[in-house]
């Protein structure tokens, strides 16, 4: 471990500062070429530059490059030809919106290298009831599985700073229960997402100067995913990412409940002085942010403050939860 210590801090500190310096002059570029979106809670015709994801992966790869040259692990060349891959995704999408299976479809052929690389076990630990083998049926749980944490982080990805707060506490937590499990080169192979992600947030919280876009928000939900699967924490993962799985559950439930068709009501609304509030409509589909908003309108510091507070509180829950892989192992 402690020959390690001088490469992971040259990781994680070109990981927060490629992305803290890069980001304003990514901004910049975009806003002159007009690729700005606007931004839907703020009063007036407020634009913001979109996508960050570019200085997301350029801090997420070079960090995990200079991991690679000391570790050598096929982990980190799966983390990182996925975690591009998601990018380039993303991209693909930040530019010209698809098909809503195009995203779903492409992640899962995303995760392959995974496989071919055999960076992954089998084993599916659960807290108290110990391990399962699943050999086959766990293929098939990573090819949904990167789709799963892509999409998921993609769809939390509404309010200003929500997704790369969100991954700042998700991230870190997740990194902590790695350590607590001993299992260290994942852990420390895990550090650049949440020094990443906490770089972004700088720009990203509210007021955003820039929105990460889906390639940036892929970037993120499936470098954690690939973390998760690598360094065998899918369960833990899960719990720390709670919230944005019930967000995108909610979604879901929501589509299936309408027999698939397109929703086209707006979960949230804005009254008179610009406060969110939850809608009416009972086409519009279920969210988190609809349910924070049941009890009665929030403004939208209010209401980021809430689902960050929730992550927090799922972070916690994932350490407990460690403890208790620990005991069952």
């Amino acid at each position: 471990m402690t020959d390690l210590f001088l490469p992971t801090i040259i990781s994680i500190s070109s990981a927060f500062f490629i992305v803290f310096f890069l980001t304003p002059s990514l901004a910049k570029f975009l806003e002159k070429r007009d690729l700005t979106v606007k931004d839907v809670n703020k009063k007036g015709n407020i634009m913001i530059a979109r996508p960050g994801g570019p200085s997301i992966i350029l801090g997420i790869v070079i960090s995990e490059i200079i991991l690679y040259v000391f570790l050598q692990l096929n982990e980190i060349l799966a983390i990182i030809i996925t975690t591009s891959t998601a990018f380039i995704i993303g991209y693909i999408d930040d530019r010209q919106v698809k098909g809503a299976w195009f995203k779903p479809i492409a992640l899962a052929i995303a995760a392959i290298p995974i496989i071919l690389l055999g960076t992954y076990d089998s084993e599916l630990t659960f807290p108290l009831f110990g391990t399962v083998q699943i050999p086959l049926l766990y293929l098939a749980l990573i090819v949904f599985m990167i789709p799963i944490t892509g999409n998921t982080i993609n769809s939390i990805d509404v309010l200003n700073g929500v997704a790369s707060g969100f991954m700042v506490i998700a991230s870190f937590s997740l990194s902590i229960c790695l350590f607590i499990l001993q299992n260290y080169e994942i852990a420390l192979i895990s550090l650049p997402l949440g020094f990443v992600s906490l770089a972004f947030y700088k720009y990203h919280k509210i007021p955003s100067r820039i929105f990460p876009g889906d390639s940036g928000s892929l970037t993120l939900g499936t470098m954690y995913g690939t973390i998760a699967i690598v360094g065998g924490v899918e369960i833990i993962a899960a719990v720390a990412l709670l919230p944005a799985v019930i967000n995108s559950f909610l979604f879901l439930s929501s589509v299936k409940r309408l027999g698939s068709k397109l929703l086209m009501g707006t979960p949230v609304i804005h009254t008179d002085d610009f406060k969110l509030k939850a809608t009416d409509d009972e086409t519009a589909p279920i969210t988190l942010v609809r349910l924070i908003l049941a009890k009665g309108p929030l403004s939208e510091n209010q209401v980021v403050k809430t689902i960050l507070n929730l992550g927090l509180f799922s972070g916690i829950l994932a350490i407990i939860t460690t403890f208790l892989m620990g005991v069952s192992l």
